[in-house]
């Protein structure tokens, strides 16, 4: 094998409605198209495609936290099914780095604050280890794009329309080509998508 085909791979994950918002114009706290797919068991068994053979998470703040304060009670709780507890303990479990400027501590088992992006994701991509995701963080996918450090792209379209908020592709992408890699089409109407880096 090459180099090249061993080298770990940068994999941006997100959800994204119908007219291409990673959350709607009332924010997180109004996204229940959102969280309405995301409890879906489809949803949980092709997310699960996705995060198996992920050793690194990297994370903005906001999901970082968001995260941490409701998944170690949902992977605790005995009426969690065993697939949700599985993507609980997985979170727990792996390396996790949380990119901020405020963040002071990161109290989550196995995490560590950065404020490098692209340095680390060198170092990161340079090291062993299995494939590097981008947990749903726009903005850490976005810049990782700019700077050409986007392996692969999966995210599951969800079949509703927003209206506004926050764009997953922003204005001032640079061009690039990208080849579909799959396509999983989930019983509520929700598509997966997976793209690699042209």
């Amino acid at each position: 094998m090459t180099e090249d085909m061993t080298q770990r791979r940068v994999v941006a994950w997100t959800s994204v409605s119908l007219d291409g918002y990673t959350s709607g114009p009332g924010g997180p706290a109004h996204d229940s198209w959102l969280y309405e797919h995301a409890m879906k068991p489809q949803t949980t068994a092709y997310f699960e495609s996705v995060w198996r053979g992920v050793t690194t998470a990297l994370l903005g703040r906001t999901n970082y936290v968001g995260f941490h304060s409701v998944w170690p009670g949902i992977t605790a709780d005995p009426q969690t099914d065993e697939r949700t507890r599985a993507l609980g303990q997985w979170l727990n479990d792996v390396e996790k780095i949380v990119f901020s400027r405020t963040l002071e501590k990161a109290e989550w088992d196995n995490s560590r604050i950065s404020d490098d992006l692209e340095g680390t994701v060198r170092e990161l991509k340079a090291r062993d280890g299995g494939d590097i995701m981008i947990v749903n963080s726009v903005s850490i996918i976005q810049q990782l794009l700019k700077a050409d450090l986007v392996d692969d792209l999966r995210f599951a379209i969800v079949p509703s329309m927003v209206g506004g908020g926050l764009r997953l592709f922003a204005e001032g992408l640079p061009e690039s080509r990208w080849m579909l890699a799959e396509t999983t089409a989930l019983e509520h109407g929700a598509v997966g998508l997976h793209y690699r880096h042209a």
